[in-house]
């Protein structure tokens, strides 16, 4: 959902009618969970792979996990 927006992260946070989320706590808050996904996802796939999973089958679960994710409306 995040396609590009906070200041120097390259990211910019869509509201359903595409305008930007421009609340500045509301991007932080945004920001600090998407470096920890990054970093928890990072770290996972790592583990996963070292224990001999397929790294392009783990790919489609993830992008599997993440269509399956409710639209939080």
């Amino acid at each position: 959902m995040a396609e590009a927006g906070a200041a120097g992260s390259g990211r910019r946070w869509l509201q359903p009618d595409g305008t930007p989320v421009s609340c500045r706590e509301k991007l932080k808050v945004l920001e600090e969970n998407w470096a920890e996904l990054d970093t928890v996802l990072r770290e996972a796939f790592e583990d996963a792979v070292l224990m001999g999973v397929d790294p392009e089958r783990l790919r489609q679960m993830l992008a599997s996990l993440v269509a399956s994710l409710p639209d939080g409306r």
